[in-house]
């Protein structure tokens, strides 16, 4: 007999899952319009490889995760793409995100399936890539992708896997009935994770409340090395860290995982899922879902295509409107409070209960903390909820934080137990909230500051390396320069200096009297002017205003650009001293060429008299 151990607190809410066993899994009829989020698993949303109007066979992919984390979407029937527009989805918060509206055209016709006929003759990476295309993620908590869950870290073998029958939660009966009628899906599924593991032990924990589920899946495991084990029935008993301390005795450590210390859990609906993707080639287009609560007339499980809306669904189990008080999507101890009955059922979807006012009645208003400690001793991972608590509603998150709040696996077994009727779970995610929110802006500082520092890093470099230049052309035009002035000292005491003088200064009054004797001969040649022709050579005053306009304009822009490489240090401040000067030369120059033409044309009329 497998040896059984036990973990800390626990309750016995009623387990209210007779109502719902006592029909055979159903097939829900096909609504009109399936409405299938992109975003149904961990990671990044899938990206959509179809179109507003596209035609799609069941099981086409109609959307795909290329980049990070995420499985494929695919159609769960043939029809037509009708819309690609922001619906309301599953979650907490009530949140619209983008989907795709599938109109179904009724001929639920297949696309080409290519099933395995033998597993283990293909690579082990061929079956994980098979298992993604199929689009499976865990279908009973939080959607991880399952390929990368069958991929542990290379350090760490998975010597057990365990398949999770425990099914606690009251109300769940999906997973109950799918092993007393799919135990062969069930077990085949198994088999394939165990092949592509390779765990010394495989087990399948199943809570002592189900026996026709335990015979069910003991036939079917007959001949093989699984093993059923029988857990007593305890909430929440099927929790992930639960199961494996039952099963094996060992604690997953403080923010760690299963595969720290060699396991692994699974559900049994995603070993059906496996077990489909692999011998018969179908990717995750539908799962069975709990329809429950006084509320509606016929409850059961139902066989429900992924996108079909939960008032359908209801429709189809005969719920009555006006007994309906409130719809939970889950169980009563870790599901949530829809708004609307128009979000789809999702690969996460596991119940759906209609509850009366009578069943399920609003909680009566919190009142203080009296300190009983009862939160503590029902805590199943150990940890002191009060603290948490007063951390939490105080907004003190680093010390909740320090008494492991992300160890919190949010059962609500505290809130239950709570004679105050403090809603512990809601203080518990808003604190995990707000510290993820809290680390999203702080890993953007930190990204926005490494940005500014590197930029300033960056110019300080180019200043360096520019004053650097600066300086090694200020030495380069110093050796010049000495240089220069050595080869002129050493020409001097040669007596070489005087002679080049003397030769230049004779070359300078040769060409001087060259020009003088031209400037004679011009002289002789050209006729004296009459009185006329000095009167019409009269200086142009327009002309040389704009010469002198377009000469202080150049001085004016010279100027601003000296102004701006001194004031950024440049290496050309030099040269636009240069051009500066000469420019304001051009400018004098011109003023007094204005000046004289003005001086000239006023005294023009006295000599004329």
């Amino acid at each position: 007999m497998t040896q059984l151990w036990d973990f800390t607190g626990g309750i016995h809410p009623p387990e209210n899952k007779h109502q719902s066993t006592a029909r055979p899994i159903r097939k829900a009829a096909m609504p009109d319009r399936l409405v299938l989020p992109l975003q149904q698993h961990i990671g990044e949303p899938a990206e959509l490889v179809v179109a507003v109007g596209d035609r799609v066979l069941k099981g086409q992919k109609i959307a795909d995760v290329t980049n990070g984390m995420g499985v494929p979407v695919h159609a769960p029937t043939s029809g037509v793409i009708e819309a690609i527009e922001q619906r309301p989805v599953p979650h907490p918060s009530g949140m619209a995100d983008w989907c795709v509206v599938l109109k179904p055209d009724g001929e639920d016709q297949w696309c080409a399936l290519s099933p395995i006929d033998d597993y283990k003759q293909l690579d082990r990476e061929a079956v994980l890539q098979r298992i993604r295309e199929a689009g499976i993620s865990g279908m009973g908590g939080a959607g991880f992708p399952t390929d990368i869950k069958l991929r542990p870290p290379r350090d760490r073998k998975v010597d057990t896997l365990i398949l999770n029958g425990a099914e606690c939660e009251p109300y769940i009966t999906a997973d109950d009935m799918t092993m007393r009628e799919q135990a062969a899906e069930v077990v085949a599924g198994l088999k394939v994770m165990a092949w592509i593991l390779r765990p010394s032990r495989c087990v399948v924990g199943i809570e002592d409340n189900k026996p026709e589920a335990i015979a069910a899946m003991r036939k079917a495991v007959a001949g093989t090395q699984i093993e059923i084990t029988v857990v007593p029935t305890k909430y929440p008993s099927g929790g992930e860290k639960q199961l494996i301390q039952i099963l094996t005795g060992q604690e997953v450590p403080s923010g760690g995982i299963p595969a720290d210390i060699g396991v692994m859990c699974q559900n049994i609906g995603t070993a059906v899922a496996v077990g489909r993707a692999v011998f018969e080639g179908k990717p995750l287009i539908s799962r069975v879902v709990t329809v429950t609560g006084e509320a509606v007339r016929e409850p059961g499980n139902f066989e429900v295509l992924i996108g079909t809306p939960i008032h359908h669904l209801l429709e189809t189990a005969g719920m009555a409107q006006e007994r309906l008080d409130r719809l939970i999507l889950g169980g009563p101890m870790m599901g949530y409070t829809l708004t609307t009955d128009s979000v789809p059922v999702v690969k996460t979807t596991n119940c759906v209960i209609a509850a009366t006012a009578a069943e399920l009645p609003a909680p009566p208003p919190e009142q203080p903390c009296i300190r009983c400690g009862q939160c503590g001793e029902a805590c199943p991972m150990e940890l002191l909820p009060q603290q948490l608590f007063w951390y939490s509603k105080a907004g003190e998150f680093e010390k909740a934080e320090h008494l492991n709040l992300f160890d919190c696996i949010e059962c609500g077994a505290c809130s239950y137990v709570c004679p105050s009727s403090i809603p512990l779970v809601q203080y518990y995610r808003f604190a995990k909230g707000e510290i993820r929110t809290q680390r999203a802006e702080q890993l953007k500082a930190d990204r926005a500051r490494e940005r500014f520092e590197a930029r300033q890093a960056r110019l300080e470099r180019e200043q360096q390396e520019k004053e650097l230049r600066r300086k090694e052309r200020a030495k380069a035009a110093a050796e010049a320069q000495a240089k220069k002035q050595a080869e002129a000292e050493m020409a001097a005491a040669d007596g070489q200096a005087s002679d080049d003088r003397a030769a230049k200064a004779a070359l300078v009054q040769q060409a001087l009297e060259r020009k003088k004797a031209k400037t004679a001969a011009d002289t002789k040649e050209q006729p004296v002017p009459s009185s006329t022709e000095v009167a019409d050579d009269k200086p142009d005053i327009e002309a040389l205003e704009k010469q002198l306009t377009q000469a202080e304009a150049k001085l004016n822009t010279m100027q601003g650009m000296l102004d701006e490489a001194r004031s950024q240090q440049a290496d050309n401040v030099e040269k636009l001293e240069r051009a500066v000067a000469k420019n304001h030369d051009r400018v004098q120059r011109a003023q007094q060429a204005l000046d004289q033409a003005r001086k000239q044309v006023a005294e023009e009329p006295a000599s004329s008299q």
